[in-house]
């Protein structure tokens, strides 16, 4: 079984910086693919950006030039770097973690406050 923890979440001025951190516990199959997504209020979850394990990365277009995703293989561990936060970045941040393609996990969330 895997677990995922996150931490990092906060709350930031508009313009501030947080950075986010996942580490996953358990036995992770090398082949997997980790991501952020998140939920805010009243909308649905979304994608935030994705990395595989051998690094490529995918954003989405509102954290483009502003969000930075990376990992450790070491340590099945993913970050979330949050840059020039606006208030519409407000959301709970949920780590994702896919095996193999097949098995799905995700963490609690943590939640971001962005104000102005």
């Amino acid at each position: 079984q895997v677990q995922l923890v996150e931490s990092g979440g906060g709350w930031v001025q508009v313009g501030g910086s947080l950075r986010l951190s996942c580490a996953a516990r358990g036995s992770v199959d090398s082949l997997n693919t980790m991501a952020w997504y998140r939920q805010a209020p009243g909308k649905q979850r979304e994608l935030v950006a994705t990395i595989t394990n051998d690094g490529r990365t995918n954003y989405a277009h509102s954290g483009k030039g502003r969000f930075t995703i990376s990992r450790d293989n070491a340590n099945n561990a993913v970050y979330l770097q949050l840059n020039s936060l606006e208030p519409e970045d407000t959301a709970v941040y949920y780590c994702n973690l896919v095996v193999r393609g097949i098995h799905v996990y995700w963490g609690q969330g943590t939640q971001v406050t962005v104000s102005s």
